[in-house]
């Protein structure tokens, strides 16, 4: 089970992100956001591959609404992953970003 513990040290690992508050919750920016807290538990994160994600894991990956004009976006419920994948999720959601070396 990843926390966003987890989630903060993992992002401020990678070069040249920063946290900082976007909607009154924490937010880890690359060139652009790469990941932000959605409520608790419940990650925002840049994905090509949101439609496989959450066809094959919809208890874990799924978007609201609010994210159907942002096809990258996908809600991560963070309960139901482990540390290995949110650093997966997160090393391609920092490229999308614009992190460096992308």
């Amino acid at each position: 089970m990843a926390t966003e513990s987890d989630v903060r040290s993992m992002c401020l690992a990678l070069p040249g992100v920063t946290e900082r508050s976007s909607w009154d919750q924490p937010a880890w920016f690359a060139k652009t956001l790469m990941a932000r807290m959605w409520e608790d538990g419940v990650l925002t994160v840049k994905t090509t591959e949101r439609e496989a994600l959450a066809g094959t894991a919809p208890t874990t990956y799924f978007w609201t609404p609010h994210h159907e004009r942002s096809p990258q976006l996908v809600l991560v419920r963070l309960a139901r992953i482990g540390t290995e994948e949110l650093g997966e999720l997160l090393e391609e959601s920092y490229r999308l970003a614009g992190g460096r070396g992308s």
